[in-house]
């Protein structure tokens, strides 16, 4: 009985259950409840006078005091249940999210409570950090998920936040830039220190109601149990929850991939059929042809299937191939499944040209740092052909072009254009190929080329769009000032996903239009053109969708060149049918090099004559 009454005064004087170690309402000497409106351990003020200001404060304007109080704790629990409930996708942030039971949650605060003084603030202070740290990799996440269809990668996509960094500046110039990045900065900070202060408070808060909390704690854990079992939920969303524990076993197992990619990648690049090829028995059937490569940004089969798309870009394609026909030219088109989508151009263009699966920046190093031989440089090894890239995106030092065998660059700076940039494209893709037939297809003389050219016309976030003029005006492009002018202003655009879809059209339409009208003009019987979309968009344009294909075209007069494909089984004319045959973009170098190699058939075709890519110097 003693004991017992001893045990009711302890929990009279600490209130509700509370710690005797924690807090003025349960420490030892102080056995008095403390008064209404007396600050809590975690409301005292570090030195004597800021202590004395707020004391003063609290007595004279009690309720003002309480409801600072109240308000503080209600949005310190609303941020903590914000980043245990908060999904890393745009797509699934709903009401209905925030109005279910996270598992971690409630392992959490039965932790808390179990803990002795000590380890439980210690533990209060590591779950604030860590929980924004997960917010903030949810945030992430989020910006990937929207613009790569993908989550965040913990071990390969570090770079990639430098290239985001860049991609602001060339957008939105460098104040626009240093703007974002001390936003993110800010962000980043003030997540981390306000979800710990919260997860502080509520600890102290449960600690000072033991009983409450654990009650409620059982409570939940229960409810929890309960929904999982039955399958509760609401509009479709599940009540009960484990998906931070899911997304955190996800990443481990990513980050484990990570780690062994290296190795994986390193076994693939080692297998080349053509490594030990003689030059003079490569691409036979191509000899004395100019070979163009010519990739246009973020060029997806959603361009030909949305229903919103289908229409005006199929009219494109049909009109494209009826000139090109009526011009001498036939072509054919397939599908190819890029390795990313909405981004990373040049994950795609070095899949396409290594024939090796490159989706990620771990294995883009790795390749351009290695001997593996790509289309463009077999090419340069046969010794007929000038290498060429136009490369109108590139704005600064390109070290890896030298892996790719080209003979010759012409970034941005080199194509002779003095007009405006259109957002992030520094050259109008018209533009790009008029200066590809002045600097090189339209040069006496010459040899053989094999060109790599890169359209930008229709990279994110296509607005304002370039328009088609009559060639002979384009002169230095100084004409495309005023067209820039008559343009979409982007923050509008990107207010309402319609208006993104239609200006992506456009640039897609725009980019078609460049290629088959300089075809018909400049074109001739050695002319080979092979054109493909890099990626799908990003999912603003997609509806969401995580396709990953691509359309991709050969066109050429000669039918003995098209004559080598006909096994492929490709779609007759610029617009490939559903139903065409689909390979991974890492297939296509071997394929083109069987089929154009001594084993892909009869002849070598080309009037222009075998070797000339010497005659002209290299830059």
């Amino acid at each position: 009985m003693q004991l017992f009454t001893r045990s009711r005064q302890l929990s009279d004087h600490t209130g509700s259950g509370a710690d005797p170690a924690d807090g003025p309402a349960g420490t030892t000497g102080h056995p008095a409840a403390a008064p209404a409106g007396t600050p809590g351990p975690s409301e005292q003020a570090p030195d004597g006078q800021a202590a004395t200001r707020r004391d003063r404060w609290r007595p004279g304007h009690p309720r003002a005091a309480r409801a600072v109080t109240v308000g503080t704790t209600v949005l310190a629990g609303g941020l903590l249940l914000f980043a245990l409930l908060v999904p890393n996708r745009v797509e699934r942030l709903s009401l209905e999210s925030f109005f279910r039971i996270p598992a971690e949650g409630v392992l959490l605060a039965t932790l808390l409570l179990a803990l002795p003084p000590r380890p439980r603030r210690i533990t209060a202070v590591v779950s604030g950090v860590l929980l924004g740290l997960l917010t903030v990799l949810k945030m992430v996440d989020m910006g990937f998920y929207q613009v790569l269809a993908r989550p965040f990668d913990l071990v390969l996509d570090w770079i990639l936040l430098d290239d985001a960094a860049e991609f602001v500046r060339e957008s939105f110039g460098r104040g626009g830039q240093i703007l974002a990045v001390i936003g993110v900065v800010v962000l980043f900070v003030a997540l981390l220190v306000l979800m710990t202060l919260a997860a502080v408070r509520i600890t102290n808060l449960m600690v000072r109601h033991r009983a409450s909390a654990a009650r409620t704690t059982l409570v939940l854990g229960v409810a929890w149990i309960t929904c999982v079992t039955l399958g509760v939920q609401i509009t479709g969303v599940p009540l009960a929850t484990k998906g931070n524990a899911e997304m955190l076993g996800n990443r481990l197992e990513q980050v484990r991939a990570g780690l062994g990619d290296a190795r994986v990648f390193e076994q693939q690049a080692a297998v080349d059929a053509f490594a030990d090829t003689p030059p003079d028995q490569l691409f036979t059937g191509l000899r004395g042809k100019d070979v163009l490569f010519t990739f246009v940004e973020s060029y997806g089969r959603v361009a030909i299937d949305d229903p919103a798309m289908a229409e005006p870009i199929g009219a494109v394609l049909k009109e494209g191939t009826g000139s090109l026909k009526a011009a001498g030219f036939e072509s054919r088109s397939g599908w190819l499944r890029s390795p990313v989508t909405g981004a990373g151009s040049w994950l795609a263009h070095s899949t396409f040209l290594s024939g090796l699966w490159i989706k990620n920046q771990q294995r883009y190093r790795s390749l351009t740092t290695s001997d593996r031989m790509t289309l463009t440089s077999y090419f340069r090894k046969a010794g007929d052909w000038r290498t060429v890239g136009i490369v109108p995106g590139v704005r600064r030092a390109w070290p890896e072009g030298k892996y790719f065998g080209l003979d010759h660059i012409y970034d941005s700076e080199h194509l002779g254009y003095q007009g405006p940039y259109f957002s992030w494209t520094p050259v109008p893709d018209q533009f790009s190929m008029e200066a590809f037939e002045r600097l090189e297809h339209g040069r006496k003389d010459r040899g053989p080329i094999m060109a790599e050219i890169i359209l930008a016309s229709s990279h994110n976030p296509w607005s304002p769009n370039a328009r088609m003029i009559d060639w002979d005006e384009l002169g230095d492009g100084s004409v495309f000032h005023e067209i820039k002018e008559e343009g979409t202003d982007p923050a509008e655009v990107w207010q309402a996903p319609e208006k993104v879809r239609t200006e992506y059209r456009k640039s897609i339409e725009y980019s078609l239009r460049s290629l088959t009208e300089w075809m018909e003009r400049y074109g001739d019987e050695d002319t080979v053109l092979v054109f493909l979309g890099d990626h799908q968009p990003v999912p603003t344009v997609t509806a969401g969708s995580t396709g990953k294909d691509v359309p991709v075209t050969i066109v050429a007069r000669d039918a003995k060149v098209l004559d080598r494909v006909a096994d492929w089984n490709w779609t007759d004319g610029l617009k490939p049918a559903p139903d065409a045959p689909t390979w991974g973009m890492d297939e296509f170098r071997d394929r083109f090099m069987t089929a154009y190699g001594p084993q892909g058939g009869k002849g070598s075709g080309g009037s222009r004559g075998g070797s000339g890519g010497s005659s002209v110097p290299t830059g």
